[in-house]
C-alpha cells in the first residue's frame, strides 16, 4: 500500500492509516504480509474465502480439541442462544455455569473443588495471583507478594501475567522495568540443580506467594518439554518453603498432553490451577481459575474485606458455559484420551525421521503436540504461506515448527501435516 504522510513534527502518520481497522496480534502491521481470508470451519479443516481447505495443525491456538463446529457443541449453543445469551453472574447464577462448575470439581484431581470463571486465559491467571496473594492476606503473611515463575514461560498477555512471563527472552521482554518484577529461575533438571532450587527458597522463600508454572510443557515459549518428576520435584520444594503451587494447565488441560490434565502424571495437585483454550472446545472464550479447599476457606470469613473482589462482565458467560458442557460431554462418549495416544504414536513415527538432519536441534513429542526445534529464527511471514501452498495451516513460534492438532484427526490428515514440517526442514 502506498501511503501519503501528513504531520509537521515528530514521527509522521501515513493518510492510509484510517483504511486500516483491524489491528491484528502478534505482527508488525506495516510488515506482515496480508492475512488469510477463512470463511468456514469442519473439523480438522479451514475453508478459506478462496475455496481451498487447510488442515488445522494447531487447533486454532490449541482450543478446537474436538474439531471445529462439533454438532454437539453447536446444537448446545444455539438451545442455549434461544433462553439465556448471557447474565451477569454478580448476584445471579444459571444453570449452565453451576453444573459446568460441579462438574469440574468431579473431574479435576484432588480437591480442587472451587471455580472461578472468567474469560480469557490471561485473565484467569490475574485471577490465580489475586488469590494467592490475598491468600497470604488474609492468613497475616503481607510479606508474601511475588512469584516465581521460569525461564521460557508464557502466561498471558495482561500485566500481571506478563510479569510471570520470560523476562529476557519473550515478546513481553521491551516491558521490562514497566511490570512487577518477580523472581525468574530455570526449570531444574540435575540432582545438582534442584538442590540450588532448594537452596534458593531457603534464602528467599517467605517473599513468596506461589510457584506458578505450565505443567510438562511450556507451549507459547517455543514448546519446552520438562518431565513429570521434575514437575512433582518443583511442587514438593515450593511446599518445603510454604508457598503455593500454581498450574496453569491453559495450554496442556484437556487431554492434549496424554492425560486429561498434565498434572496428574506427576500425581501433583496444585493448590491453584488455570484453565482455558479447551475449556469450550474451542467454541467460545471461556476460562477458569481452581482452588482448593484449603484456599477457598481463607476467604470464608464474616469480615467482607476478605472476600476475593474480583469480576469481569462476560465470566460464567451461558453460551460458553454451555459450549464447556458439551465439550465434556464429549469427552466422556468420545475416546478422545485413546486418540491424544494414536496421534502422539503416529507423530513420533512420523518426526522421528528428522533427528539428525541439517538445521534440526531437537524433536520432541508429547501427547497431541509436537515441536521441531532449528537453528534459527523462524519468519512467520515466510512459513505462513510455505505451509498454505501445501494444504496445511501452521504457524511457527520462534525457532520452532510445532504441532497441536484437534485430537480428533485422522491419520491421512496427520500424514499431511508431518509431510509439510518435513519440507519445512528440506526447505532450510
Amino acid at each position: 500500500m502506498t501511503c501519503r504522510r501528513s504531520g509537521t513534527s515528530g514521527r509522521s502518520t501515513p493518510d492510509c492509516l484510517a483504511d486500516i481497522h483491524l489491528w491484528r496480534p502478534y505482527c508488525q502491521m506495516k510488515t506482515t504480509i496480508a492475512p488469510f481470508e477463512v470463511v468456514a470451519a469442519e473439523g480438522c479443516r479451514l475453508i478459506l474465502a478462496d475455496g481451498r481447505t487447510l488442515i488445522d495443525g494447531i487447533a486454532s491456538w490449541w482450543t478446537a480439541c474436538h474439531g471445529h463446529r462439533h454438532p454437539h457443541i453447536v446444537a448446545a449453543i444455539k438451545e442455549q442462544a434461544d433462553r439465556l445469551p448471557h447474565v451477569m453472574l454478580g448476584g445471579i447464577v444459571h444453570p449452565q455455569a453451576a453444573r459446568l462448575t460441579r462438574r469440574l470439581a468431579e473431574r479435576l484431581p484432588g480437591d480442587l473443588n472451587h471455580v472461578f470463571l472468567s474469560d480469557s486465559g490471561s485473565v484467569a491467571v490475574e485471577v490465580a495471583m489475586k488469590i494467592a496473594i490475598q491468600y497470604w492476606l488474609n492468613l497475616g503473611q503481607p510479606q508474601r507478594t511475588r512469584f516465581l515463575s521460569f525461564q521460557d514461560a508464557y502466561h498471558g498477555d495482561t500485566a500481571g501475567a506478563m510479569s510471570l512471563c520470560d523476562p529476557h527472552d519473550s515478546q513481553h521482554a521491551h516491558f521490562r522495568g514497566l511490570l512487577i518484577e518477580q523472581f525468574s529461575l530455570p526449570i531444574p533438571r540435575t540432582s545438582a540443580e534442584f538442590a540450588a532450587f532448594r537452596q534458593w527458597f531457603d534464602a528467599r522463600g517467605d517473599s513468596v506467594a506461589a510457584v506458578i508454572i505450565e505443567p510438562l510443557v511450556q507451549a507459547a515459549g517455543g514448546f519446552r518439554f520438562h518431565s513429570p518428576n521434575q514437575l512433582q520435584q518443583i511442587a514438593d520444594a515450593a511446599r518445603r518453603a510454604g508457598c503455593l503451587f500454581i498450574a496453569d494447565e491453559i495450554a496442556t488441560g484437556f487431554g492434549r498432553t496424554g492425560t486429561m490434565f498434565a498434572c496428574e502424571q506427576a500425581d501433583v495437585v496444585p493448590d491453584i490451577m488455570c484453565l482455558g483454550k479447551g475449556l469450550s472446545g474451542g467454541a467460545i472464550s471461556l476460562a477458569a481459575t481452581v482452588a482448593t479447599t484449603r484456599i477457598f476457606a481463607a476467604f470464608w470469613s464474616d469480615d467482607s474485606s476478605e472476600a476475593l473482589m474480583h469480576g469481569t462482565t462476560y465470566m460464567g458467560n451461558p453460551l460458553a458455559c454451555a459450549a464447556a458442557n458439551a465439550s465434556l460431554d464429549l469427552f466422556d462418549s468420545e475416546p478422545r484420551l485413546e486418540q491424544v495416544a494414536r496421534i502422539e504414536s503416529r507423530l513420533r513415527d512420523a518426526l522421528g525421521g528428522l533427528v539428525g538432519k541439517a538445521h534440526v536441534v531437537d524433536v520432541r513429542v508429547r501427547g497431541a503436540g509436537a515441536a521441531v526445534q532449528v537453528d534459527r529464527l523462524l519468519s512467520k511471514d515466510r512459513w505462513m504461506p510455505f505451509f498454505v501452498e501445501r494444504g496445511v495451516w501452521l504457524r511457527p513460534t520462534r525457532d520452532v515448527f510445532y504441532l497441536a492438532p484437534p485430537l480428533v484427526i485422522t491419520d491421512d490428515e496427520l500424514g499431511q501435516l508431518t509431510a509439510a514440517i518435513h519440507a519445512a526442514v528440506d526447505a532450510l
